[in-house]
């Protein structure tokens, strides 16, 4: 399914990202920085990176990858971690720019330092 993002002139960012005649979405839940042995690194972009690849297992799990995202809310417990989050999500993304939303907030455990929501369709 061709999703696209739309970035008209006269923006700074992708203010949103079409998708044509989906057959499936998939809305994923707040993803945590957790393991699977519950364990919470320390260092943001670490928990970054592990929230990513929990969000990928997600998507995998139901048949789709990264390049499927349409849409993803970013929760940051503090707004001093904005550049590390953009460096990591670029390395993960590469090119794929899906609408996005960043929040600053505080998260339910004190430990997590973001969460991240997503959509997907394919």
């Amino acid at each position: 399914m061709p999703n696209r993002t739309i970035n008209p002139t006269g923006v700074s960012y992708a203010q949103a990202h079409l998708v044509e005649a989906p057959t499936r979405w998939l809305f994923v839940s707040g993803q945590i920085p957790v393991d699977e042995k519950d364990r919470v690194p320390a260092d943001f972009e670490e928990q970054c990176r592990l929230v990513w690849r929990n969000v990928e297992k997600q998507l995998h799990a139901g048949g789709m990858t990264l390049q499927d995202l349409a849409k993803v809310t970013v929760f940051l417990s503090d707004r001093r971690y904005r550049e590390a989050n953009y460096k990591v999500r670029h390395e993960v993304l590469g090119g794929h720019s899906p609408a996005l939303t960043i929040i600053i907030a505080d998260i339910y455990d004190e430990a997590w330092l973001l969460e991240i929501e997503a959509i997907a369709a394919a």
